[in-house]
């Protein structure tokens, strides 16, 4: 019994010799940040519809620590067994995103959530990993498809399948998950002539998903003219909450706009109170803390022991990063509005949950980099 079991944890678990701290000082700094800034922007709020000032932070900080005991769980896991999986994963996404165009919770108008009992999650959340896994075990293993145009169409069917049925209702994540799949195929191969040819038929998909349905295409009129329309309300107290921050901003938790001004302050909106309470200085702070994050996950990528773990990497690299640009973007009015969270700040329970999953497969692929001079020690010692 005791070998089966010794046998099963060789394959399973990680034993390695590396586990890169510094990333792990970065996701613990945002996630804290994130809970100071969630009560700051929310306490008005929750004080005013649930009686207390930290309704929102308690969800927040029981997700979150979810969301941790899962990244310990997974950064244990021998991300290479993960392979046999990856199909089923698909599979398993595409049946959640059927589930919620039947039976899909709608909030704000959008049916995104599926209702089970209390708990209320998002499964177009998991379809980022899900195709993060994908894209980096066909990349890694099947190098053959992307020789042809014919290969690298069929490698981008069961993504493409998912990304329609998440843009029916949601389309700023079915750009982030089309971004993650082309970025760790050209990753892959970067072969410009393909990516030249995806152009206009993603403009085309971009046009359909907006025109298709018409509230999009009254968030690209609202983008245009906030101001002069009255679903501009939200981008314009953003944009007043960024503007009275200043250089150095009114300071930690005196916000004006977050009392009943920006609606759901907590949320996609936050950065604006982040701007409003520490100024230019303290967004420019948080921005450089994500630098440093995707500074780390390049390393990580660039010691990884296999292609497929490389490539695992690469793809939350471009998904925090995508996701970060989208976020600050819309709060700027630098695009549409949409409803894109900031990663590790904003309130949302699935998606710190499955964020803290991606950060267990990252912090896994770094536990199996051998630290420079490891290996050279290693065969002295057994000399």
């Amino acid at each position: 019994m005791t070998e089966k079991l010794d046998k099963f944890l060789k394959r399973w678990v990680v034993k390695g010799t590396y586990f890169d701290y510094p990333t792990l000082f970065y996701i613990v700094f945002l996630s804290f940040f994130g809970f100071i800034m969630i009560y700051s922007s929310s306490s008005f709020i929750s004080y005013r519809i649930y009686g207390n000032r930290v309704h929102f932070l308690n969800f927040q900080l029981l997700f979150a620590g979810l969301g941790f005991i899962g990244m310990l769980f997974v950064s244990k896991i021998r991300y290479q067994r993960m392979k046999r999986f990856t199909i089923i994963l698909l599979a398993a996404e595409l049946l959640l995103l059927i589930i919620v165009l039947i039976k899909g919770v709608s909030v704000n108008g959008s049916s995104r959530w599926i209702q089970m009992g209390a708990l209320r999650f998002q499964p177009s959340e998991i379809a980022k990993m899900a195709i993060i896994l994908y894209m980096a075990y066909i990349c890694s293993e099947k190098p053959e498809l992307m020789r042809t145009l014919k290969g690298t169409v069929n490698m981008f069917v069961p993504v493409g399948v998912l990304i329609i049925f998440i843009a029916i209702e949601n389309m700023s994540t079915a750009l982030i998950c089309a971004a993650i799949a082309v970025g760790i195929w050209f990753i892959a191969t970067p072969k410009l002539v393909y990516l030249l040819a995806m152009i206009p038929v993603g403009v085309l998909g971009l046009l359909l998903m907006i025109f298709g349905r018409g509230y999009r295409g009254d968030r690209i009129t609202t983008w245009l003219n906030p101001e002069g329309t009255e679903k501009g309300y939200q981008t314009m107290q953003g944009l007043y909450a960024i503007a009275s921050g200043g250089l150095f901003g009114r300071g930690l938790g005196q916000s004006i706009q977050k009392m009943g001004n920006i609606p759901e302050a907590q949320n996609d909106m936050i950065f604006s109170v982040i701007c409003e309470e520490l100024g230019i200085v303290g967004a420019a702070g948080l921005i450089l803390v994500f630098l440093l994050l995707i500074w780390r996950c390049k390393f990580i990528a660039e010691g990884a022991p296999d292609r497929y773990g490389s490539f695992i990497v690469s793809g939350i690299i471009i998904h925090i990063a995508v996701q970060v640009v989208i976020n600050m973007c819309v709060v700027t009015n630098l695009m549409p509005n949409t409803g894109v969270p900031l990663p590790f700040i904003s309130y949302g329970g699935t998606s710190i949950v499955f964020l803290m999953v991606e950060m267990g497969l990252l912090l896994g692929v770094s536990r199996q980099i051998e630290p420079e001079g490891y290996r050279q020690e290693m065969l002295e010692d057994e000399n």
